[in-house]
């Protein structure tokens, strides 16, 4: 078990946001987590991630108690891409220095230009800033970086909402990939239904902060148990005999 997230608990101000939500995934797996926007889908990536502390439960990276954790050791096992990678990454930096960054944290032997070939780049790349790249090629490179390091777990938060359909598919056969060779667990969250086939092995799906269904992608879109999930599938306009 790479990562289990057991009975979390998220309050801000007066409002339960998370309300006991437990978790699991495994080494090559991919769970997605869907929902309407407010329902916790990130907060609860930034309580795995320690961005933010929980209010409750317990978090285990690697069988590791993280859900207290302070420092950055833990991020050796743990990376996150983002929304926007622009927003990710120093401005006044290369792609190739940002992508150096956690190599030299960690203490690791790899070269920055086979990183960006295994994600579709050129190595020539390295030499460019983040505004001299488009969205799509900007995301590779926030790939490149997150599994510089090997880590155990990935977590995408809406990492494709940025980008046009075209290059979504892309970074989403990638992502696929990356799980299945390098055996990586992947925290996909999306309000993207389309992509769930494509990438996730299991989904679960958040309302109010608490999960309301839990299974396939297949089940999810067409057996959904709970009234929530039926209501979201109607809501996404994608043709179900095009899955």
């Amino acid at each position: 078990m790479i990562l289990e997230v057991q009975h979390v608990k998220k309050v801000f101000g007066n409002k339960l946001v998370l309300d006991n939500v437990s978790l699991t995934v495994d080494a090559g797996e991919c769970l997605g987590i869907v929902g309407l926007s407010g329902c916790g889908k990130s907060t609860l990536a930034k309580i795995i991630a320690r961005l933010i502390p929980s209010d409750g439960g317990k978090i285990f990276l690697c069988g590791e108690d993280i859900t207290h954790a302070t420092g950055n050791d833990f991020y050796r096992n743990m990376q996150m891409i983002f929304q926007t990678p622009e927003d990710s990454f120093n401005p006044r930096r290369t792609l190739g220095a940002s992508i150096a960054e956690p190599l030299k944290n960690f203490k690791i032997n790899a070269n920055v230009g086979d990183l960006l070939e295994q994600v579709g780049l050129p190595a020539a790349y390295a030499e460019r800033y983040p505004r001299e790249v488009s969205g799509g090629e900007c995301q590779r490179a926030a790939i490149a970086r997150a599994i510089s390091i090997n880590p155990k777990l990935l977590i995408c938060d809406e990492a494709t909402s940025a980008l046009d359909v075209t290059i979504q598919a892309q970074v989403v056969v990638l992502l696929k990939r990356f799980c299945v060779e390098k055996n990586i667990a992947c925290l996909f969250i999306t309000h993207d239904l389309a992509l769930l086939p494509r990438l996730a092995d299991r989904v679960i799906v958040l309302h109010l902060g608490k999960v309301v269904e839990e299974g396939t992608p297949e089940q999810i879109i067409h057996e959904a148990r709970s009234p929530f999930t039926k209501q979201l599938m109607a809501s996404n306009f994608f043709a179900k005999e095009d899955l």
